[in-house]
């Protein structure tokens, strides 16, 4: 070996040896496990570079401290962007069928997110993030329950949030997502730039329903401000809330429909 190749070797590999050592000692200032530092490395790429996020602020919850999140939702994205808002991992529900997805599904286990049904109640996957809320965890839902694609600001909200807020007694953070790019698909979003925007909203102290969460009555009524603080966000200080009744679908539902819909338009056309 030459010197010239010699040398230049021996610079390569100082020079990758310095940045393993910097990656190390990056990630040792994190609260994330090695896996998911390098799942917020890419994040960051994407979501400061790709999509420009920009966010009002960190989330107000102290250091092990639980929490529920609540946000609208634009895009598929809606959580990476707001996990720029804090340093800890936020536990999101997650469709079952995205979650057994191949490769994803890695993804979302090593955010040890949440499978969870559609269209329906999930007790297990309720009571995990119940669990989770209550041992300090940062738990993340969508009232809306599906990506809104309508003209409406928010689509009715479901009670989820609600009861695993109280049955966990931690408070709820409602958050404003603005200019994600969607497509229409769970990928398309990556190839879209954007100029997104994440508004975080004060914290609600739930305190006075503590015990209520049996009551109906109490949960819609929590459903209906949480909508209304994420509305606010906007500027939107009359929003009038609705709520998700029997009539609600989930997206499966919808594509079932429009499947269904196209193949008996085409096999009228023929």
């Amino acid at each position: 070996m030459d010197p010239a190749t010699r040398t230049a070797l021996i610079v390569c590999s100082v020079i990758f040896a310095a940045l393993a050592v910097w990656i190390v000692l990056s990630w040792r200032r994190t609260r994330y496990t090695f896996a998911q530092y390098c799942l917020y490395v890419v994040n960051s790429l994407f979501t400061r570079v790709l999509w420009r996020t920009q966010v009002s602020g960190p989330l107000p919850v102290a250091d092990g401290e639980g929490a529920v999140i609540v946000s609208n939702h634009q895009s598929g994205i809606d959580p990476l962007l707001i996990q720029l808002g804090t340093d800890r991992v936020v536990h999101w529900l997650v469709a079952r069928e995205y979650y057994q997805m191949p490769g994803i599904s890695l993804v979302f286990r090593t955010l040890r997110s949440i499978p969870v049904n559609r269209g329906g109640v999930d007790t297990a996957s309720t009571k995990m993030a119940i669990r989770l809320a209550q041992q300090g965890g940062l738990v993340g839902l969508f009232p809306e329950g599906r990506v809104n694609t309508t003209e409406a600001l928010l689509l009715p909200g479901r009670s989820g949030a609600a009861l695993i807020a109280l049955r966990a007694r931690v408070k709820v953070i409602p958050c404003l997502v603005s200019g994600a790019p969607y497509d229409g698909t769970a990928l398309g979003s990556f190839f879209m730039a954007a100029d997104a925007k994440v508004i975080v909203g004060k914290p609600i102290d739930l305190s006075p329903y503590y015990g209520r969460e049996g009551d109906k009555a109490v949960l819609q009524e929590l459903t209906r401000r949480f909508l209304v603080e994420i509305a606010a966000l906007s500027g939107a200080t009359d929003y009038e809330p609705e709520l998700a009744g029997r009539q609600w679908k989930s997206d499966d539902e919808l594509e079932l429909e429009a499947a269904s819909s196209r193949a008996t338009n085409g096999r009228a056309r023929s």
